[in-house]
């Protein structure tokens, strides 16, 4: 089996789907519930969960609320933060029109790490994409590391999507794999993969330029990375979509976490398709899936149309 300790079939979708969306009661969160990321656990059974919601000028603000998971899957929005965890930047700075959650780690001395997307409108392309890190001492209040970007643009990678940071704490090595911009089709459809870069600090990165997930199948977008280790072996799932398509997720494993296998996808279960039903919140598209492990369960949380404007979902995976 793929995953040793996994029953060999597919994720299910909750009947709660989906459980959260943008409580539309200020300025800053009047629609969608987009890129959910899990973050400090509050106890054994709850959590808190970030998320960004779109102001009226559709900008971005990073939110959060917990969630309590009983044994049975049965969720629970205990609490709704009224105010934003992390505004847009300063004008004129990488992240000045929103920011959006990547992933979330807890590093030594419990230095909470929060990586996120900036979001810049361009003038010649649609956007420019960038990851950031903004740091807690206390897992409640994030400031931003720098008001630079915690990646940069090179010769090797010269366009300004290096974003969607997936980090873990892996024998003390951070490990980062990212989205990374490979060409602009026309100003409006950018192509990109994911890429490899690793830290000793989760700050300062090697940008190492090795190609996680090149475009294959004929995808043109290889979006948010999710991935988690499992028994010695790394474990991804990601959005990918063909031009004129819609994202579905799917999966990957890998032994180094560096060279990844995506055709073992087309012989397990473990991707996540769009609903069959029409009308349901997910019959466009499903994207941005966060996957982590809880008791004896994989829960996969994930966006569905309108890329999170219909809000967040979750399916679940029971282990052996």
């Amino acid at each position: 089996m793929i995953l040793n300790n996994l029953k060999n079939e597919g994720f299910i979708k909750s009947h709660q789907n989906p459980f959260f969306n943008s409580a539309k009661d200020n300025y800053w969160n009047l629609s969608h519930a987009m890129l959910p990321v899990i973050g400090p656990s509050i106890s054994e059974d709850c959590f808190s969960m970030f998320y960004c919601s779109r102001n009226n000028k559709n900008q971005s603000f990073i939110g959060r609320f917990d969630l309590e998971i009983s044994d049975e899957l049965n969720l629970k929005v205990t609490k709704i933060e009224k105010d934003p965890v992390l505004n847009p930047g300063k004008l004129g700075c990488f992240d000045d029109n929103g920011v959006s959650p990547s992933s979330y780690v807890l590093a030594k001395n419990n230095v909470h790490h929060l990586y996120y997307i900036g979001w810049k409108p361009r003038s010649t392309t649609r956007f420019s994409l960038v990851a950031g890190l903004a740091i807690s001492h206390d897992g409640k209040n994030f400031k931003r590391h720098s008001m630079a970007p915690l990646l940069y643009q090179n010769d090797l990678e010269p366009l300004s999507i290096l974003t969607a940071p997936w980090v873990i704490l892996d024998n003390d090595i951070f490990r980062m794999w990212y989205v990374s911009g490979v060409e602009w089709i026309n100003e409006d459809l950018p192509k990109y993969n994911i890429k490899y870069a690793e830290s000793i600090d989760g700050i300062n990165w090697d940008q190492t330029g090795k190609i996680a997930l090149d475009n294959h199948n004929g995808f043109t977008s290889i979006a948010r990375p999710s991935v988690i280790k499992i028994a010695d072996k790394y474990h991804m799932w990601y959005s990918a979509k063909k031009v004129n398509k819609e994202y579905e997720i799917y999966f990957a494993e890998s032994n180094d976490g560096i060279n990844w296998d995506h055709k073992i996808n087309e012989k397990t279960p473990y991707s996540l398709s769009r609903s069959n039903d029409k009308n349901a919140w997910d019959s466009q598209m499903v994207e941005y899936s966060c996957v982590t492990k809880f008791k004896n369960y994989l829960l996969m949380f994930y966006n569905g149309n309108q890329y999170g404007k219909t809000g967040i979902g979750l399916s679940y995976l029971k282990l052996k």
